[in-house]
């Protein structure tokens, strides 16, 4: 097992220096001394802590569950033989397909959502899962995770792109608990729920309220530091080719909303990102932050 963590941490620093910022809808930044995302950006876009994932990658002994490898693997975009090259490393038994398998997009579904530039649009799964995005929407939510729900539920206020009243939040967790029980046998299932009971209060205790709903459009308010609170129409479109998963589109609800949304687009990298390097040096002395 000693021999293959230090495998382990080989294999997850070669597969991070592939990864480019931009590849991930993150700026290219001024002091990279090393090629690829730098380690607190694989913890940020895959949801788990600095420390566990710092640790992960120089080989120690911790537990490393099948959702949080499931996590750092899409964000290294591994293929599912490397997926499943990083479990066997890790040291997890037996890796169950449905945690390996890739999910198929239905052809044209990326071209679609580009089309749909420069209006923000994503696939999410029926786990909230985003499978795919365009680049109105990664300008959009600059710090979003590989699931939807824990940005919401994981993010500090201060740093979460999502202003969600508590009708919000009751309405996801009833759809999440609505689909769910399609997934009973799915331990990246059990996984999310287990990790958003323990990390979440407010998830915990809307989940064992039991409620189960349906995605709805509503009008949302989504918080970006560059230009303040945009208030957006979203939209859900079905996808029958993936069981469960929506396509989510976000419009303006009127034309100053609209200006605010094109001039958040117009803006560089490198003024879009300001806002929030300077409110982490302020709240969080250098912790990671949500952009």
């Amino acid at each position: 097992m000693e021999a293959k963590r230090v495998q382990l941490a080989e294999f997850l620093k070669s597969r991070r220096a592939k990864i480019r910022p931009d590849d991930v809808g993150l700026p290219p930044g001024r002091r990279r001394r090393t090629p690829g995302l730098r380690r607190e950006e694989v913890a940020q876009l895959s949801g788990v802590g600095v420390t566990w994932y710092t640790w992960l990658e120089q080989g120690r002994p911790i537990n490393a569950s099948v959702q949080v490898l499931n996590a750092v693997a899409r964000t290294l975009r591994l293929s599912p033989a490397e997926q499943g090259h990083l479990y066997r490393l890790a040291g997890v038994p037996a890796v169950p397909v449905a945690a390996v398998g890739e999910v198929v997009v239905p052809p044209g579904v990326s071209v679609i959502l580009e089309q749909l530039d420069p209006l923000p649009a994503a696939l999410i799964s029926s786990k909230f899962d985003v499978l795919e995005r365009n680049a109105a929407h990664r300008t959009l939510f600059p710090g979003l995770t590989d699931n939807v729900l824990r940005t919401v539920f994981l993010t500090p206020d201060c740093c979460n792109p999502y202003v969600y009243n508590a009708t919000d939040l009751r309405r996801m967790v009833a759809y999440l608990r609505g689909a769910h029980v399609r997934h009973l046998d799915d331990p990246t299932w059990r996984g999310l729920v287990d990790e958003l009971c323990t990390e979440s209060a407010a998830f915990a205790a809307l989940w064992t309220s039991n409620d189960v709903a349906v995605p709805v459009g509503l009008v949302k308010e989504v918080r970006h530091l560059a230009v303040g609170t945009l208030t957006l129409n979203l939209t859900n479109l079905s996808l029958p080719p993936l069981e469960g998963a929506w396509v989510q589109v976000f419009t303006p609800v009127d034309e100053a909303q609209g200006a605010k949304l094109t001039g958040l687009l117009a803006m560089t990298d490198e003024r879009r990102r300001a806002p929030w390097d300077e409110h982490v040096a302020r709240r969080h002395r250098g912790g990671r932050a949500a952009g």
